[in-house]
């Protein structure tokens, strides 16, 4: 049966303790919301169980079958779902020339289908209901793609443009769909990262580089960046909004990459090497 009162109903992918999902999940509760916290395993989201604001729930976006599982026991539970936030997706870091292609696959199959499953999955639910938000996470380093890291970046400038799409697909319906961008924020993303890369080949081509590939994993994560927290709570505040924005930016670095993204390409060449020099 459909809830009764107005609180929004918010579905979160990728809620382990310690990412940007875990802390949006946090923030939308704080607002009010009933929270839909979902990750692959609930142990990840240990500190929220007993936390009558959350109703956790095992999620794996590659998979079609709990995609769909999770959906439907969302909408018996509360009788609707209002907004959608894809936040699920791993990094990925190595030289292009040399990564496995099964790693490149995983990478897509959860920062790309994993996102559209989900939205496969809720839109027809929403558009039923004329109402409902779809909100995707892209990343900042699509405005400058530097060394190692080219398939996280090629996986999100996917989910910029496909957002772009669904913006004007499911505006007919009275589906809002927005683009959160992060900046440079505080999370565990460098650690699943580096986790991941240690189960890599040994590099060939690119041995004598190996310690600043795995550096890689750790450009966003310096003592400036901006806590997830603080990220949590601009990005819901705008998310709240009965018109939210099509396209939202915040945290460190996320107004000069902005900038950046329309200088020529010799001159994002010249700052990429800068930045992977040290």
């Amino acid at each position: 049966m459909e809830l009764q009162d107005n609180k929004p109903v918010v579905l979160i992918t990728g809620c382990s303790h310690g990412g940007l999902g875990h802390a949006l999940a946090l923030e939308f509760a704080s607002k009010g919301c009933h929270v839909v916290a979902t990750a692959r395993s609930k142990r990840s989201m240990k500190d929220l169980e007993h936390d009558s604001r959350f109703f956790l729930h095992e999620l794996d976006v590659v998979s079609d079958e709990s995609v769909k599982n999770c959906v439907a026991n969302v909408i018996e539970k509360f009788g609707r779902i209002d907004i959608l936030v894809n936040n699920a997706g791993v990094q990925c870091v190595g030289p292009l020339a040399e990564l496995p292609l099964s790693a490149v696959q995983q990478t897509f199959d959860t920062n790309i289908y994993g996102a559209l499953r989900m939205i496969q999955a809720v839109v027809p639910h929403m558009a039923a209901r004329k109402k409902g938000k779809i909100v995707n996470t892209g990343s900042i380093s699509v405005a400058m793609p530097t060394p190692w890291a080219a398939v996280y970046g090629a996986s999100k400038a996917t989910i910029h443009s496909m957002t772009d799409t669904l913006r004007l697909e499911l505006r007919h319906f009275g589906i809002h769909v927005t683009l959160v961008v992060p900046g440079a924020i505080k999370s565990n993303i460098a650690n699943s990262a580096v986790a991941n890369y240690s189960k890599m080949p040994e590099w060939n081509l690119y041995k004598p580089f190996e310690d600043i590939i795995k550096e890689r994993a750790y450009l966003s994560q310096t003592p400036k960046s901006t806590p997830a927290e603080v990220f949590a709570r601009d990005t819901v505040a705008v998310l709240l909004k009965d018109n939210p924005p099509a396209w939202f930016t915040t945290g460190q670095f996320s107004t000069i990459m902005a900038i950046i993204y329309h200088m020529p390409n010799w001159f994002k060449d010249f700052i990429a090497k800068r930045i992977m020099k040290g």
